[in-house]
């Protein structure tokens, strides 16, 4: 009865907004009909002045002058009202209201004039000057409101606006700059438009000037003194979009873009569009291309199982998966929330996908060996891993537990099930480890080359550095210190890493996985290394702040298996181009097959005897291993 009753009051409310939302449109539009009933007699009036013809001239035909009147009334409203021209909003009207209302005043008036060719004692003179007359009375009055509504009606809102300057001269800038002009809830006005093309310097777009090139920023910023930003030039290449944004930077400006020409849907609106500068914008490079032939040719009617299809890497290449029309897809994750939440964007993006999830530890081989009796799987992406390098360090038995042990028992089972092809996602900390996480992950690496020695399923490996945005990664983690007021803390100055986004790095793992004939470690070209601090301090100008001002930067020391620098090659591997020149092959490393089982499988008894000696253990299997003795 209670929420009935709530239920009642709601629809009681919602009935009378709705009825005086009606009776204010009701009123509008009587509104309207009067004033074009009053146009009418008062353009008649101003006609006869006009063309000379004194009004009592008329009075023999009054009678018919009423009656032409009256039926120019009754076919002008009649003709507004059914094509829509009193259901305009009159603070918005446009260019197309403005056609619309012509072409029916221009027919409307066509009858009159004609009309009045016929009836005798109406001079046609009359009738013509009537028609020219009505039309631009009757615009004038409907966009003056919109001209009160530009020049007065955001006053009253606004305080201060921003002042904005455009980049890029384009179509894009100048839609950009109408719309701005046009809206009256953005609280901006572009105060000058730079474009590095010398000949458009001088020119006007919609009243606002292009004062100069890109490379005078900074001079524009202070002469204009300028808040943000827009740089509207969606065809620009990566490379430099971000050379252009480290310059906009340095001036202190929020700056934003917008997309790229491909990604900018035909007639979105350019507001709209515009987004905040992200880091990945900064890396200053194309993403990379990949031929997504290939990846349908080997993954289309397949059933593909991704492990830890709930995670970072993982459920994005359970995405990219879905759209190559696998005959089913198997995610497989210990952790139910992601990998719930993979699930159900899958479901709502791909209904036809024939979609089965899975709660289970790849730790597990019983039931990893059940799993693959049951479904039989073709491809199997193996993204199931302990990957946190600080936490790993405290908990070495755990690293080998499930990324040692499980690739292990993921590995057997593709062996003894007929799985086609088996993929490794692998690491850069695998090249001469300095942290536990990184040892595992090589050892991962050596049991898939020596699977592959002795099976029919084709094992490979692909290995590339961080990801942006990835769960545990810095840039979450920086974005959460800005957030709280700083510091942003960086392990080191001079740290560096290799990175590249989650959908480029996946895209090229699914490649590399076409190129698979069996045995290769594959090298993804992750570009140049980035340097953490500088990482760090764009992130704050992004969020517009200034560095070590407003948000201070805190070195606090290299962690426990860090290294300054990451490797994606090992001394001894050659280095082999593929048809992607982003995706390179290292030379496998002869191992001796049966020295590294046997080992592998006293390491895993020991570490579920809790041994406190893993790390050295370890060592023994991966000679490159340095152990970093810090407490």
């Amino acid at each position: 009865m209670f929420y009935d009753k709530i239920n009642f009051k709601r629809k009681k409310e919602w009935f009378l907004c709705m009825e005086k939302t009606k009776n204010y449109n009701v009123l509008k539009i009587i509104g309207l009909i009067l004033f074009d009933l009053l146009t009418i007699l008062v353009v008649a009036g101003v006609s006869c002045l006009i063309v000379g013809v004194p009004f009592y001239y008329l009075a023999t035909s009054m009678n018919m002058l009423k009656w032409l009147l009256i039926l120019t009334a009754v076919l002008l409203v009649g003709a507004f009202l059914l094509t829509g021209v009193y259901s305009s909003y009159l603070k918005y009207l446009g260019v197309k209201d403005a056609i619309k209302i012509s072409i029916t005043l221009f027919i409307v008036m066509s009858i009159i004039v004609i009309l009045a060719g016929i009836i005798d004692g109406i001079p046609v003179r009359w009738a013509v000057c009537f028609s020219v007359i009505s039309l631009p009375v009757i615009l004038i009055f409907r966009f003056s409101f919109r001209a009160y509504n530009l020049y007065f009606g955001k006053e009253k809102k606004v305080e201060r606006k921003q002042k904005a300057i455009i980049i890029g001269a384009g179509q894009a800038g100048s839609k950009l700059v109408e719309e701005i002009q046009s809206s009256n809830k953005i609280n901006v006005t572009p105060v000058c438009i730079l474009d590095d093309n010398d000949s458009k310097i001088g020119l006007n777009i919609h009243g606002v000037k292009v004062v100069g090139t890109s490379k005078d920023i900074q001079k524009f910023v202070s002469i204009y003194n300028a808040d943000q930003i827009f740089i509207a030039i969606p065809s620009s290449n990566k490379k430099k979009l971000g050379e252009l944004i480290k310059q906009c930077q340095k001036t202190g400006c929020k700056v934003k873009t917008l997309p790229s020409t491909h990604e900018l849907i035909s007639g979105e609106a350019m507001i709209s569009a515009m987004k905040d500068v992200s880091v990945v914008d900064l890396l200053g490079r194309e993403e990379t291309k990949v031929n997504l032939k290939e990846i349908m040719t080997y993954i289309e009617n397949q059933v593909v199982m991704v492990t830890g299809g709930g995670g970072s890497i993982g459920s994005e290449l359970c995405r990219q998966i879905a759209k190559r029309n696998p005959k089913q897809l198997i995610i497989l994750d210990i952790y139910e929330n992601t990998t719930y939440e993979i699930a159900q964007e899958l479901k709502r993006r791909c209904p036809d996908l024939n979609l089965e999830v899975l709660i289970a530890s790849v730790r597990d081989q019983k039931r990893i060996n059940d799993i693959f009796d049951k479904y039989r799987p073709n491809i199997i992406f193996h993204a199931a891993a302990h990957k946190h390098v600080p936490l790993m360090e405290t908990s070495p038995n755990e690293a080998v537990k499930n990324n040692v042990g499980g690739t292990l028992n993921v590995a057997m089972a593709a062996d003894k099930y007929g799985v086609k092809r088996m993929v490794l996602i692998s690491t850069d900390k695998a090249v001469n480890p300095t942290n536990i996480m990184g040892a595992t992950k090589r050892i991962c690496e050596m049991i898939v080359q020596q699977m592959n020695k002795k099976s029919q399923t084709e094992f490979v490996a692909v290995r590339f550095g961080n990801v942006l945005g990835s769960n545990g990664s810095v840039i979450p983690l920086f974005k959460k210190q800005i957030a709280e007021g700083g510091p942003v803390t960086v392990t080191h100055k001079d740290i560096t890493r290799f990175f590249m986004t989650i959908p480029e790095a996946v895209s090229l793992v699914l490649q590399a996985g076409a190129y698979a004939q069996g045995g290769e470690i594959f090298v993804l070209d992750m570009g140049k290394p980035v340097r953490i601090y500088d990482m760090a301090e764009n992130l704050i100008r992004l969020s517009g702040y200034e560095p070590n001002v407003d948000i201070m930067i805190e070195v606090t020391g290299l962690r426990p298996g860090e290294k300054l620098y990451e490797e994606l090659l090992m001394a001894e591997e050659g280095l082999k181009e593929t048809a992607n020149k982003r995706i390179h092959i290292g030379k496998p490393i002869e191992l001796d097959e049966e020295k590294l089982f046997m080992n592998i499988d006293e390491l895993l008894l020991e570490a579920y005897k809790e041994t406190d000696k893993m790390k050295d253990l370890v060592k023994e299997l991966v000679p490159t291993y340095v152990i970093d003795r810090r407490k």
